[in-house]
């Protein structure tokens, strides 16, 4: 089993919007994990403007689709990018209330509720938009 960080943007967004409802950015970067030759994980960032950006993460269903080393490898590099190389004071994500899983994998990477947008989910459910701050985040 082989595990490498992918900076395909192209094939990473792919993958993102498979699942996430996503427009387009006009340059998008994405971030992505792939298992042997396949994305398991992705993330696209988009709407930087200074000091956020915003951050649009999908993986493979399930808890078991990387390793602990995969793991870190691929947070390091998702999190560098933004705080580091953008030098941003935050990341911004959006959940729709209803995907639990998302919302937990989201929260175990210590990401922080901020705002319920009520009646904005596809189904017409809410919306909660977490946030990261740098000076929180532990993969930095």
């Amino acid at each position: 089993m082989s595990y490498e960080v992918s900076y395909d943007c192209q094939k990473v967004f792919d993958f993102v919007t498979n699942m996430v409802p996503l427009q387009r950015p006009e340059t998008p970067i994405g971030i992505g994990l792939e298992k042997d030759g396949e994305m398991v994980a992705g993330v696209v960032y988009s709407d930087w403007c200074g000091t956020n950006i915003w951050a649009h993460v999908a993986a493979v269903p399930g808890r078991r689709w990387m390793t602990p080393s995969a793991y870190k490898k691929f947070t390091q590099a998702c999190f560098h990018y933004p705080f580091i190389y953008l030098g941003v004071n935050r990341m911004t994500g959006w959940v729709e209330a209803n995907n639990l899983e998302a919302r937990r994998f989201d929260e175990h990477l210590g990401f922080k509720p901020e705002a319920v947008l009520r009646g904005a989910a596809r189904d017409g459910g809410d919306v909660i938009v977490y946030v990261m701050f740098r000076e929180d985040c532990r993969y930095v």
